[in-house]
C-alpha cells in the first residue's frame, strides 16, 4: 500500500492509474479496524446535541434517502408488485444498505470492488435476516429489508443501462480517480427521471493549497484513507453537471452540524462528559492508542499478522488529518450533492 506514497504526498499519477489496487489494498488492511470502531456503517454524520453516534448515523442515512426516494414507484396495495431498485455505490459491509432498504421499503443492490467487504456484507445480512425472522415470525420483506451485494468496479459497473430507479453513495465516490467519470457511470445505470444523492469528501473554500499545514492534513487524509486525491466542493458540483445530471441541491452539512462531525475522533467536551461522548470512545484518540497498544502486543506475541501495528499507525495518521482539516473547516466528509437524470424530452431541450 505504501508504494502509492511519495514522500509527503500521494503519488497521484500512480494512485489514479491503479485506483482499484490502491483502494483494495487499503480496505483489505483497514476493514477489521473500521468494523471494530464503527460497527457496520463506516461514515461520519451530521449530529444533534444529545444524540449518540449510532443515532446520528441512522438519521444521516435517512436524510440522504429522503433526497432520492421522492417520486419512486410504489408497490401496489397490499405490498404486491416490484419494489423500487436502488443502487448503493461503494457499499462497504452493507450497513447503510440494510438500514435504507428496511426503512424505505426498497430493494438495494450494494456494489463494492473489495471481495472481503462483499463477503462480510453478505454474511452480516444473512445473520441479521435469520435473527429478524426468528424474532418476527412471518415478517414481510418490507420489514426485514432486501439487499444483495455485487463485486464490481464502480467505474465500470456490471449493470445494464437504465436499470435502477435511484442511486446513492456515502463517502465512497471520493475513491474514484475522476469525479465526472463516476458520475457518468451512475447516470448510465439510473432510469430517466431518477435521482442520485451523494455524500462527498471534499476540500472547502477555506483550503489553501499554498499553506504547508493544509497540505499536510490533505496528505494525511489521503494516505490514511486510501484516496488518490481530494477534490473541492466546486469541482464535484461542476463534475456532476458535466456528467449530465441536473443538480437539484448541494450543501455542506458539516457547516450546520451542532456537534462537530469529527467528534467521534476528537471528543470536544471530554470523553466522559455524556452518553454521546462515551458512545464514540473506540474511535477517539484514547481508543486508538489502546487499540494500537494491543496490536503491538499481539503482533509481538505472534498472535496477530505481521504489519498489524503499521496498519494501525496509518489509520491514526488519517484520523489526525481529518481532525486538523475539520477544526479549520477546510475539509468536509458530508458535502451533499443531489442530482436528477433528465428525461428524453428534458435532455433535448
Amino acid at each position: 500500500y505504501h508504494k502509492y506514497e511519495n514522500g509527503k504526498s500521494v503519488n497521484q499519477t500512480k494512485a489514479k492509474k491503479k485506483y482499484t489496487d490502491m483502494v483494495n489494498k487499503y480496505y483489505d488492511l483497514a476493514t477489521s479496524f473500521y468494523e471494530y470502531a464503527w460497527g457496520d456503517c463506516f461514515h461520519f454524520a451530521h449530529r444533534l446535541k444529545g444524540e449518540t453516534l449510532r443515532e446520528s448515523i441512522k438519521r444521516h442515512e435517512h436524510f440522504l434517502a429522503s433526497k432520492f426516494t421522492s417520486g419512486l414507484p410504489k408497490p401496489k396495495h397490499g405490498g404486491k408488485g416490484a419494489r423500487p431498485r436502488v443502487l448503493d455505490v461503494g457499499c462497504g459491509i452493507g450497513g447503510p444498505a440494510r438500514e435504507i432498504s428496511s426503512f424505505c421499503g426498497v430493494d438495494v443492490t450494494g456494489l463494492n470492488n473489495n471481495a472481503y467487504q462483499v463477503d462480510r456484507a453478505r454474511d452480516i445480512t444473512q445473520k441479521k435476516r435469520d435473527a429478524a425472522k426468528a424474532a418476527i415470525a412471518g415478517a414481510p420483506p418490507a420489514v426485514l429489508g432486501n439487499c444483495e451485494f455485487v463485486k464490481g468496479d464502480f467505474m465500470k459497473m456490471p449493470f445494464p443501462d437504465n436499470h435502477f430507479d435511484a442511486a446513492y453513495a456515502i463517502e465512497a465516490t471520493c475513491h474514484a480517480p475522476k469525479a465526472e467519470d463516476i458520475y457518468k457511470e451512475m447516470l448510465r445505470v439510473v432510469k430517466p427521471g431518477g435521482r442520485v444523492a451523494i455524500y462527498e469528501w471534499c476540500l472547502t473554500d477555506k483550503y489553501d493549497p499554498k499553506n504547508e499545514s493544509h497540505k499536510l492534513f490533505k496528505h494525511q487524509i489521503e494516505i490514511g484513507n486510501g484516496l488518490p486525491d481530494i477534490r473541492t466542493t466546486k469541482q464535484c458540483k461542476d463534475a456532476m453537471a458535466k456528467a449530465g445530471w441536473q443538480v437539484v441541491e448541494d450543501i455542506d452539512l458539516a457547516s450546520c452540524s451542532p456537534v462537530p462531525w469529527y467528534e467521534p475522533l476528537y471528543p470536544t467536551q471530554g470523553y466522559f462528559s455524556s452518553l454521546e461522548a462515551l458512545s464514540s470512545i473506540k474511535s477517539s484518540p484514547i481508543g486508538a492508542k489502546v487499540t494500537h497498544g494491543f496490536c503491538w502486543l499481539l503482533e509481538s506475541l505472534r498472535l496477530a499478522p505481521k504489519g498489524t501495528t503499521r496498519v494501525s499507525s496509518v489509520l491514526q495518521q488519517g484520523a489526525i488529518g481529518l481532525i486538523d482539516g475539520g477544526k479549520i473547516d477546510a475539509f468536509t466528509p458530508m458535502y451533499l450533492l443531489v442530482g436528477r437524470k433528465p428525461t428524453s424530452a428534458a435532455a433535448k431541450k
